[in-house]
């Protein structure tokens, strides 16, 4: 598929510019995001795409941010695809990246590994909200992503991340061959936060009593920043006073970060664990301007 540039003369598309460096020859799989604050009001400015990858930015958006969806081609990825974003937030800009639905990561009928991988950057006073679906992850799936956030010292990021236990409905319940997770985020030059996640065969069944067990959806969120510095110390000081009851359908712990908060929670259900996600969040509608799960469910 040629290289796609979406643009609009819609202000929510995107606001057309010119640009410091000359459009890039991507790959298949990549894609390139820029947002800038333009107007008084943020918008993508730059909008490339290489199929798998498809980057959509829907018309009437609500809110002072710039809405940005991913999505692939087919429905998913097969064995070999790798996606590859990389986006940047300029000064002051507000963004919501999100997917149109769950990354669906279908069975690997060869060696070659599904790959997924998103590095941002994100200017003085901007605010990126990284909240995707969740990965599933069917049966052979073997599955590899990166993430890689780089933040100024006065910018924030709220970021999502979950994993479900694959279809369970079809007895592929934690049936996926390899998933392996690593998040990473600085701030300035220096490294705020990593986390690392690998789930294979070799230690045994992956559903095993002491490795994922009766869950059926693990969750991460990370927020970091002034923007959210003090939602994240609240947050921390109402984890302190929950009560802690033996065989509990969703579990948590929140543990407490330089300018911010580091969020894991597990479920039986994943519509339970998307729903406690979304109470946690809920005052991103007043820093987006709109909350950003009120149209899609």
């Amino acid at each position: 598929m040629p290289l796609a540039r979406i643009l609009g003369d819609d202000p929510c598309v995107a606001i057309p510019r010119a640009s410091n460096f000359p459009a890039p020859a991507l790959s298949a799989g990549q894609g390139l995001l820029e947002v800038e604050k333009v107007n008084g009001r943020s918008a993508a400015t730059r909008v490339m795409a290489r199929s798998p990858l498809r980057i959509l930015t829907p018309r009437n958006c609500p809110g002072n941010a710039a809405w940005v969806f991913t999505s692939t081609f087919g429905g998913g990825l097969v064995s070999g695809d790798h996606a590859d974003l990389q986006a940047r937030i300029g000064v002051g800009a507000r963004c919501v990246l999100a997917t149109q639905s769950s990354t669906k990561v279908f069975r690997s009928k060869t060696a070659e590994i599904t790959r997924q991988t998103l590095s941002v950057s994100i200017a003085a006073a901007g605010v990126c909200a990284i909240l995707p679906d969740p990965v599933t992850c069917y049966a052979g799936a073997s599955f590899e992503q990166r993430m890689r956030i780089d933040l100024d010292a006065s910018a924030s990021l709220v970021l999502v991340d979950w994993l479900t236990s694959g279809r369970k409905a079809r007895g592929e319940r934690w049936a996926l061959a390899r998933y392996a997770s690593r998040i990473e985020a600085a701030v300035g030059s220096k490294l705020a936060f990593r986390d690392a996640i690998l789930l294979d065969r070799d230690p045994g069944p992956i559903d095993g009593l002491h490795r994922m067990g009766r869950y059926d959806c693990f969750g991460l969120m990370l927020m970091l920043g002034p923007a959210v510095a003090a939602t994240a110390e609240g947050i921390v000081s109402w984890d302190a006073g929950q009560p802690i009851h033996r065989g509990q359908d969703v579990i948590f712990s929140i543990s407490p970060l330089a300018g911010g908060a580091v969020i894991r929670v597990a479920g039986t259900e994943t519509e339970a664990v998307g729903q406690w996600i979304r109470q946690r969040l809920g005052f991103l509608g007043a820093l987006l301007g709109a909350d950003p799960w009120s149209r899609k469910w």
